[in-house]
Order: structure tokens, then C-alpha cells, then sequence
């Protein structure tokens, strides 16, 4: 952790280095420098004496794991320096490179989002980090079970509580109709809203969109993400892995900012991420750190207006 002195001084360089930055953005800075600090302290075991000694736990919210702790962790085990892995509940088959990998927090917290022994934390105005690199993810569970006649396109929602308040970014159903209605006759189209008992939750609550009556009534052609995991072809070990093994698969995704965006920019393709409010804007996330996680092609929609353009303009 940050000391109070080195926080002071932090605080002053970015307040005199970017006065222009909003002072509800500055801390973000801050913290930059912060991770930074806390890995010169392993310069030695990182680059010179290199045996596994790592121990890396996080237990923050999902969306921070992909873009920060999984790729950390992934640079200790290539660099031979990975020792043990320690995350929340269904997270094994993200960390199948850990030769030691516990489940052992059973809900995620926003506390657990400030882990400094991490490159990063959650916002920041540099993301050329060193010991990151992007997981192979989609050419470890690419499989011959989930293949369709058509390409498949999964459009991966949420509607939950967001800054304690009521949801802001996700797919509406007039969204959705739009979608499927202009994509489905190229694509093989996988919807996925995970149900809160079948993933680690945080503290945000999940309210109910009320589209899978809709979806099964107004559109019986699209595949039911919960379905394939009700029948569950690949023997998924939780819901997790079948989803991983149903996007290694994909290459075009639609999805909402936060883990739902990060996890589907993993594999490649193009990603469709309806972001309207966020401290992502300001630091250019979706350009600077998402294509990093696999090289994917990112597009940033504000409106449902933004939606439509691209979904008109990239997916057809």
C-alpha cells in the first residue's frame, strides 16, 4: 500500500503535471504511480534471479481482473516467476497457466479493486505497461462443440445498479430488436445476461430487463446463453467456462462496458461497447487498453443512435 507521504507527493506532481484534469480523476493519477513504485522493489527476483516466488490474490471486481490482474499474473508464468494464483469463485479456468490457482473469495469488493501489487488499478493515463501480457484465452478454449452453420455473434448485456444508482449503459429492448432484427440473418446470434447465482457477484444489484420472455417469444432464433449451459454439450465446469469455450468461438461481440466489455475483447474479431458514462471516456480505455487485451477491433457507442451506426456500418 500507497504511504501517506508517498500519496502527498504523488498528489502534488499530478495536481502542478495535469491541473487541467478533473479533481475527481486525479487520484487515478495518482495510483499510476503508485503500482509503478511498488514493483521496483521486485527487480531482482523479476530479472535476475527468476524462480517462482509470486503470489498474486485479487478479490475486486471483475472487469480490473481482466484488464490488470490476469495479464500480470500471465507475465510471472512466461517469465517463470509464478508461484500461486488466488481469486473468486468459478475463476480457474481464467488462470489455466497458474500451476497453483485457489478460489477462495466468495464475493468481489470494490476495496479489493486497490491491489497496488498490480501494473495498474482500475483508471489510468498510461497503459504501456510492462509485466502485462495479453492471455491466450480464445486458443485455449477454441473447441469443435459450439459451431454453427453461421458465424456466431454474441451480444453480451447487463442491466445492473451502477454509482448506487439505477442502470445507465446497457442493450434496451428496442436496442436488441434493432440488432437482431438486421443481424440475423448473417449471423448465428448468442445472447448472454449471466443470472447473478451463476457468477461471483460484487455489490452491484442485477434488476430484471424482462427481454428472455421477449427473446423467446419475438425471436426463438436466437440462442439462449443459459440454455447451452442448461444442456451444457462441452461439460462446462461452471458457467464461466462455458463461456469462454462459446466466445473462443466468436469473433464479432456486442457487449456493455465493465467485465461484460473486457471479457469480450479477449478474443479477437470486433467488439461493439455501449459505454455512456464512465471514467473509460476520459482515459480513452476503449482505445488505449482494450485492443491490447487480443488486438480486437474496438468501436465506443454513447447512444442508441451510436448503436445503430455501427452495427449498420461494422457488423453488416
Amino acid at each position: 500500500m500507497p504511504t501517506t507521504v508517498t500519496n502527498k507527493i504523488f498528489s502534488l506532481y499530478v495536481k502542478l503535471r495535469y491541473p487541467q484534469v478533473p479533481d475527481n480523476l486525479k487520484y487515478f493519477y495518482r495510483d499510476t504511480f503508485s503500482c509503478e513504485l511498488a514493483q521496483l522493489k521486485y527487480l531482482t527476483r523479476d530479472y535476475i534471479n527468476k524462480k517462482p516466488y509470486k503470489e498474486i490474490a485479487f478479490d475486486g471486481e471483475f472487469a480490473p481482473e481482466l484488464q490488470f490482474v490476469l495479464p500480470f499474473a500471465y507475465w510471472h508464468f512466461k517469465n517463470g516467476t509464478l508461484k500461486k494464483t488466488v481469486s473468486s469463485k468459478y475463476t480457474k479456468e481464467l488462470y489455466f497457466f497458474s500451476p497453483d490457482h485457489q478460489e477462495q473469495f466468495e464475493t468481489r469488493t470494490n476495496e479489493g479493486n486497490y491491489n497496488y501489487e498490480v501494473p495498474r488499478i482500475l483508471y489510468s493515463h498510461d497503459y504501456n505497461m510492462s509485466k502485462w501480457l495479453p492471455v491466450p484465452l480464445k486458443n485455449e478454449y477454441k473447441n469443435d462443440i459450439y459451431t454453427f452453420e453461421k458465424p456466431i455473434l454474441i451480444i453480451a448485456n447487463r442491466y445492473n445498479m451502477e454509482w448506487d444508482g439505477p442502470p445507465i449503459s446497457f442493450y434496451s429492448i428496442e436496442d436488441l430488436q434493432f440488432i437482431i432484427s438486421n443481424l440475423k440473418d448473417k449471423f448465428t446470434i448468442i445472447y448472454n445476461r449471466p443470472r447473478p447465482e451463476l457468477i461471483t457477484t460484487d455489490n452491484s444489484e442485477s434488476y430484471d430487463l424482462n427481454e428472455f420472455d421477449w427473446l423467446e417469444q419475438e425471436h426463438p432464433e436466437v440462442v439462449l446463453m443459459d440454455n447451452l449451459y442448461k444442456e451444457n454439450k462441452g461439460k462446462a465446469r461452471n458457467f464461466n467456462h462455458l463461456q469462454l469455450m462459446v466466445y473462443a468461438n466468436a469473433s464479432h461481440f456486442i457487449s456493455v462496458h465493465g467485465g461484460t466489455a473486457a471479457l469480450a475483447s479477449y478474443f479477437g474479431g470486433i467488439n461493439l461497447i455501449v459505454s455512456k458514462k464512465g471514467p473509460e471516456h476520459h482515459f480513452n480505455c476503449y482505445q488505449k487498453l482494450y485492443p491490447q487485451l487480443s488486438g480486437a477491433k474496438i468501436f465506443h457507442a454513447k447512444s442508441s443512435e451510436e448503436i445503430k451506426n455501427y452495427i449498420l456500418a461494422e457488423f453488416n
